[in-house]
């Protein structure tokens, strides 16, 4: 049976109209943008705005961090306090989560952001977003690891702790409570 990626038009309603409170309540995370813009913009991507609910489901609280002009594309990012809450407990990727014997994950970052339709934040992006407010102070997110680390076992996540953004690392079958992952969305 094929996935849904459609929304109902109340769906679109509510979300719309949540999307819509928090960008008037955030006003330091799109300065100069307008919300007319962008909501016309979505009313032309229903699968943009799939992917919007499914980053409100599960937790994220996304809003617009940002837009670029020569892609015309505005971008928007989890920015819950912590780490979306249903999106934790998940291992790096689909690889990792195929090698543990024991304990299994029910997900992993990866994958999840995949079906979501979104990409999980660079390291760079996660520095840019902490600027916007302190995020993961008691949480943790996977980040977009770069090939030859992934290669060796590894990933990266990020967390802010002791006034100062940490980008570190963990094994890529790890999984806890406090780690998650945060998206990202071009549209």
């Amino acid at each position: 049976m094929p996935v849904k990626t459609s929304l109902s038009s109340d769906q679109k309603d509510t979300l719309l109209k949540t999307l819509a409170e928090r960008f008037r309540k955030n006003p330091q995370r799109h300065i100069e943008l307008n919300w007319a813009d962008i909501q016309a913009k979505l009313e032309q991507k229903p699968e943009k705005l799939w992917s919007l609910y499914q980053m409100e489901d599960t937790g994220g609280e996304p809003d617009v961090v940002a837009y670029y002009e020569e892609s015309d594309e505005f971008v928007f990012c989890d920015c819950s306090a912590e780490s979306p809450a249903g999106r934790r407990s998940v291992c790096y990727d689909h690889e990792a989560l195929g090698s543990r014997k024991k304990l299994k994950p029910e997900h992993s970052a990866v994958g999840m952001a995949a079906e979501m339709g979104i990409e999980l934040l660079s390291a760079a992006q996660y520095h840019q977003i902490q600027q916007l407010g302190k995020m993961d102070t008691k949480t943790s997110s996977w980040l977009k690891t770069p090939p030859s680390m992934r290669k060796l076992g590894g990933a990266i996540i990020g967390d802010w702790r002791y006034g100062s953004v940490f980008i570190s690392h963990s094994e890529v079958e790890s999984y806890d409570g406090a780690r998650g992952f945060r998206g990202l969305l071009r549209v």
